[in-house]
């Protein structure tokens, strides 16, 4: 893909529990021939380490991102800005990117972009993702929500944001943690109009999902 017509998804990795729900999101768009630019927070690399035990270092991106995909498949297509970068190329509205996802998004981010802060490169694109009006998907993963954050999510609500916590829905027959993360992840694509086959999706068939997985086994996952 030639460089003068790269226009790329953003996708912002908070400090949130939840990491697998980013890498689902990140393997589905590079399945569906997206482009990526990618923004993992200071905190966000310590929940990754976490989560996974895979350090994520800005030096060896490349390298610790497709041990945490679990495949090296597309990753010509991914570009990645340390979150110190403000001078990265997302950092401005001329940057010709798609929108962003912030999958998963901490209560602290959710706050910093409703109020505009642009703490760091994650808050500063989504913040000019807002004022260039381009989609913006915010996956909040936190429980019980505070009356500050859900005042902080109706804010992002008024901007124009899409406020999507990560809940997985158990219509579609998901049996296994990787289909539950797969279904969160299938909602953010769905939010912003991109193709997956993450879930079985509902067609107004009650226990069509059910017997469909019995019958066939689950919805391969992308990448596999």
């Amino acid at each position: 893909m030639g460089t003068d017509k790269r226009q790329p998804w953003v996708v912002g990795v908070s400090g949130a529990s939840g990491t697998p729900y980013a890498a689902s999101v990140i393997r589905a768009l590079l399945a569906a021939g997206e482009s990526v630019d990618l923004v993992v927070s200071r905190a966000a690399r310590l929940t990754i380490l976490d989560e996974t035990g895979i350090s994520f270092r800005d030096a060896h991106w490349r390298t610790d991102l497709a041990a945490w995909l679990g495949t090296d498949e597309g990753l010509d297509d991914v570009r990645y800005w340390p979150a110190g970068d403000f001078a990265a190329g997302p950092s401005s509205g001329s940057y010709p990117a798609k929108g962003m996802l912030v999958v998963p998004a901490t209560t602290g981010a959710v706050a910093g972009i409703a109020l505009g802060l642009s703490k760091d490169l994650l808050q500063r694109v989504a913040s000019v993702t807002l004022k260039e009006r381009r989609p913006l998907v915010v996956c909040v993963r936190e429980t019980p929500l505070n009356g500050v954050t859900l005042k902080h999510l109706v804010e992002l609500d008024a901007q124009g944001a899409v406020v999507l916590p990560a809940s997985p829905g158990f219509y579609a027959g998901g049996s296994t943690v990787r289909e539950l993360v797969d279904f969160v992840a299938g909602r953010v694509l769905d939010a912003v109009g991109v193709p997956h086959s993450l879930y079985l999706r509902w067609e107004g068939e009650l226990g069509a999902a059910a017997r469909r997985t019995g019958e066939s086994g689950p919805a391969p996952a992308e990448g596999e």
